[in-house]
């Protein structure tokens, strides 16, 4: 079979089935009366072999050890091949993540395009400082994809810069909300600790349902700074857990505030100043709790936090009953 043939049925060109000839990785079985290069069945199946070896990832000369080397095993080579093929997937895909985000703020020149990427191996610095000061320029400089602050906020271990990030998503407009929306259901207890304190930085309405959202999440830590955000908005659903927040001692003084900012509002006056003085009769409520409750019960106004008080005043632990005759006296001052 001449040359011309041989590329026809194999899909290799004749040019390519020179050069493994000039290599010495398929010579012709003969020649023809006019010289003319003449394969065998045999040729045409080493052809066959080759081409499928290269398909695999394999240079030229690995084809010709592969064939050729009975000493050659395959189980090295290919998982080097599999190493090299995964890292330039890896490669790859960073590609296309940038590219993807690049596209997505639609710039409108290639001085927009050249700040984005400028702006985006920023924020993969490994100095703290360049991440921060590309976090604090965002906004301002160049769009840049809420993706890409998303992904920094919830990876990001310096607080300086974790701030700085929290701080331009806040910028954003909220865009990142889906995206921090996942990060609370992440299996990562730090992920979802900074995807909700990133969420607590955007005060628009969306942003509020997904800490409301948040209060039933499995995460204690994420219910807790979800029901602190909640309540300086004004959201009565975080009163249960800013209640717990005080009797657990975990950030009680914050949760008293919030406590406080929500019963200045006279339809959740009472409401408050009940599940607080419920709390202080449950029987196995230990003594600083109760001394906690007692103090939030501080900036409680209305009639029933003053009876309540009173009645305090008079509790078997002295340490309740003190703390619960000197606010009387704060309140009656006033």
């Amino acid at each position: 079979m001449l040359i011309g043939d041989v590329a026809r049925r194999s899909g290799v060109s004749a040019r390519m089935l020179r050069h493994y000839d000039s290599l010495g990785l398929v010579r012709p079985t003969g020649r023809s009366g006019a010289g003319y290069r003449e394969y065998s069945s045999e040729d045409v199946r080493r052809i066959f072999h080759i081409e499928s070896l290269r398909s695999l990832g394999l240079s030229l000369r690995e084809v010709s050890r592969a064939l050729d080397d009975p000493g050659f095993t395959p189980a090295e080579l290919v998982d080097g091949l599999i190493r090299q093929t995964r890292e330039r997937i890896a490669a790859e895909t960073e590609l296309l993540t940038r590219l993807r985000r690049i596209d997505a703020v639609e710039p409108a020149g290639w001085e927009d395009v050249l700040q984005i990427v400028a702006l985006l191996q920023a924020l993969g610095s490994k100095s703290a400082g360049k991440r921060q000061r590309a976090a604090l320029t965002s906004v301002d400089e160049a769009p840049v994809p809420v993706e890409a602050l998303v992904e920094a906020a919830l990876s990001e271990t310096d607080p300086n810069v974790a701030g700085a990030l929290r701080w331009a998503l806040a910028r954003s407009g909220g865009g990142g909300l889906a995206l921090l929306a996942e990060g609370l259901g992440s299996p990562v207890a730090e992920v979802r600790k900074r995807a909700v304190q990133s969420i607590v930085e955007i005060p628009n309405g969306e942003a509020t349902a997904l800490l409301q959202n948040a209060l039933a999440n499995p995460d204690i830590v994420v219910r807790r700074y979800a029901a602190l955000a909640l309540g300086a908005r004004g959201v009565a659903d975080a009163v249960p857990t800013l209640i717990d927040m005080v009797v657990e001692g975990t950030n009680d003084v914050d949760a008293a505030d919030a406590l406080s900012v929500l019963a200045s509002r006279p339809a959740l006056t009472d409401q408050i100043a009940t599940r607080l003085v419920d709390r202080l009769a449950h029987g196995s409520v230990e003594s600083p709790a109760r001394r906690r409750l007692t103090q939030a019960l501080a900036d409680i106004p209305g009639i029933t936090t003053s009876r309540a008080l009173a009645d305090l005043s008079h509790d078997e632990d002295r340490t309740v009953a003190l703390t619960a005759t000197y606010i009387l006296g704060i309140r009656d001052a006033r």
